[in-house]
């Protein structure tokens, strides 16, 4: 199927054409046919000579329903643009066109109707000239009497060459449907329509109904309706009505979008290239164009707030002027936007219409005095489409998810990009971790000279020091820096804590005295005596000579495994009472031992006052 966008000016004969084209009314509200105008967009389908399903979405030309307008269009790839013979070019052609080039819609016919009502060259010529200065320079054009029948065959023809044209879609990516109605149907529920640009949806679907209010909910695709036939999928481009279970009819509404979950970045913040402006006469949406006429955009100053339209969706936002040719858009909640969405900026008070690329969802942040201007250079020098390896450079690292979810293509295998490694999750960038390792390096050393009792950093610490988002990318970083890795700590090879003589004599003499009673943990007072205070217990226990249990209680390593000796040989259940008997220790050292060993998996408690061992001969101390 291809869906191709009405446009133009009121009263000039758009939902006739559909009609003749059709068979179909595409107004749909009583007060549509009262008034003999559109009001709200209008839907019809039909089939080419070729086999080919063309879908029309009918949008409304008269000035107050502009709004209407920009949710059909917005995500339609086509457009037949329509200007009646006996009234030539209008204020509504002029302001839908100016929306069809800023939208960059560069595949159309320009159609002239009411042609047995006057002589259609006059408008071929007037209508074909406003086209030449935009994004639909060079379409064909034809005149038709749909209430005659004159035309229409070449108008079918024409439409078969247009939609040939068209770019093929992405069917197999995230799918993103903005909504453009919601009702309910009995037995049924909530129904959802939209043109579906990108993607495929199927039956039994989960989705993210993505309001642009913000909030977010979860739903089930039920049924799918494309052309009024039931589906089991519907891939783009496609009109498509999705029966969603899980939400209400008031829970979405035009402008809300149905998003793959997890596939899309929600921003409140894009920076945008100006690409076209209807106050400038000489725009074009040709790249030449964008940039030859930067300077003459930036002049025209645009108002501090806008109203944004993209894809059915219409928000204020505020505008940060950035530069010739660029801005910074601030919006009031999450969009799913993504680099290469072009957008329209509408100013309701004076008609104005500005084209904008997104170039960037996810935009870095201006705190120095001149970034606004460095920015402005980049951003009119982004073609669109986020590029990964300058992306990754950026940010200096990136998880995969957050890339796909920008729209940012990722090869597979371990080197996406030239500068780029894949490290589990991340995407990180050469040079990033280069100076990441140094951190790291440089932190160690300064760890080693100024702590010798404890001469290495845990992992977390380690983790702050390079400046890495991440601990699961700490090993790796230090052993490319040069450092060990050891029990969750890093350092320099082969140092190790520096007691001192007195605690290190101190801790040699407890030692000797854990290995002849294994259990007979010292007392806080014989540790504070020997000089053993909670930095140089941290630093044996971190180099593996002792084991602390809570309430200061210090053992060998060794002792769990010593413990279970002896409590397999006791009758099984065992009390606290029989196991510090067998151990020949007290309470103050049984308890904690005995909660290690539960949490080891090697006892287990039974109730307030019974254990039993699980396995007699644990693999490890």
């Amino acid at each position: 199927m291809h869906v191709v966008a009405t446009a133009g000016h009121v009263d000039h004969g758009k939902s006739t054409l559909v009609r003749a084209l059709t068979g179909i009314e595409p107004d749909r509200w009583a007060e549509e046919h009262r008034r003999g105008m559109t009001i709200d967009l209008g839907y019809a389908w039909t089939t080419l000579a070729t086999g080919v399903e063309v879908a029309f979405v009918d949008v409304p030309g008269h000035e107050r329903f502009i709004g209407n307008m920009l949710a059909g269009l917005g995500p339609a790839p086509a457009v037949v643009l329509v200007v009646a013979a006996d009234e030539g070019w209008r204020r509504q052609s002029a302001e839908h066109l100016a929306a069809v080039d800023a939208l960059g819609i560069s595949h159309g016919l320009l159609v002239v109707t009411r042609s047995d009502l006057a002589d259609p060259g006059p408008a071929l010529a007037q209508a074909g000239e406003q086209l030449a200065r935009t994004s639909l320079s060079g379409s064909p054009a034809l005149a038709v009497s749909a209430r005659m029948g004159q035309g229409m065959d070449d108008l079918r023809a024409a439409l078969g060459d247009l939609v040939a044209t068209l770019p093929a879609p992405d069917t197999g990516g995230r799918t993103r449907l903005w909504v453009d109605r919601s009702f309910s149907i009995r037995g049924s529920g909530t129904v959802v329509t939209g043109t579906l640009g990108q993607g495929t949806i199927r039956v039994g679907d989960d989705v993210v109904v993505h309001r642009h209010s913000g909030a977010r909910l979860r739903a089930t695709v039920r049924g799918l309706q494309s052309l009024e036939q039931p589906r089991d999928a519907v891939s783009a481009v496609a009109r498509v009505a999705v029966n969603l279970r899980g939400v209400g009819v008031d829970d979405v509404a035009r402008g809300d979008a149905l998003l793959t979950p997890g596939a899309w970045h929600l921003t409140r913040t894009v920076d945008v290239r100006l690409t076209t402006d209807s106050t400038d006469p000489t725009s074009s949406t040709h790249p030449s164009a964008e940039t030859s006429h930067g300077d003459a955009q930036a002049r025209q100053r645009l108002p501090a707030h806008l109203m944004v339209h993209a894809g059915t969706v219409a928000v204020e936002a505020r505008v940060r002027p950035l530069g010739p040719g660029a801005l910074r858009l601030g919006l009031p909640e999450p969009l799913p936007l993504a680099a290469g969405d072009r957008i329209v900026l509408r100013d309701p008070g004076s008609r104005r219409v500005v084209g904008a690329l997104v170039v960037d969802a996810d935009p870095p942040r201006l705190d120095r005095r001149g970034a606004a201007a460095r920015r402005a250079d980049e951003v009119v020098s982004l073609a669109g489409a986020p590029d990964l390896a300058r992306e990754v450079a950026r940010r200096g690292w990136m998880r995969h998810d957050d890339a796909a979810s920008l729209g940012i293509a990722v090869p597979s295998g371990p080197r996406p990009a030239g500068t780029v490694t894949r490290r589990g999750a991340w995407l990180v960038d050469d040079d990033a971790w280069v100076v990441a390792a140094e951190r790291l390096r440089t932190a160690a050393e300064r760890r080693a000279e100024s702590t010798p009792i404890d001469p290495v950093l845990p992992l977390e610490a380690a983790r702050a020091a390079a400046g890495v988002p991440d601990r699961a990318l700490v090993t790796a970083l230090a052993e490319g820096a040069g450092l060990e890795v050891r029990d969750g700590r890093v350092g320099l090879p082969g140092r190790s804590a520096a007691l001192g003589d007195r605690a290190e004599n101190a801790l040699r003499a407890i030692e000797a005295e854990l290995r002849q009673h294994p259990f007979a943990a010292p007392e806080q007072h014989d540790l504070d005596a020997a000089g053993l205070g909670a930095r140089e217990l941290a630093a044996a226990e971190g180099t593996g000579r002792i084991l602390r249990l809570p309430g200061d209680v210090v053992l060998l390593p060794s002792a769990p495994a010593l413990a279970m000796r002896e409590l397999a040989r006791l009758p099984q259940p065992f009390t606290t009472s029989d196991a510090r008997q067998a151990l020949g220790s007290t309470r103050r050292v049984v308890i904690p031992l005995l909660e290690h060993l539960d949490g080891r998996g090697w006892t287990r408690r039974l109730d307030g006052s019974h254990r039993e061992v699980v396995r007699a001969r644990p693999a490890s101390s």
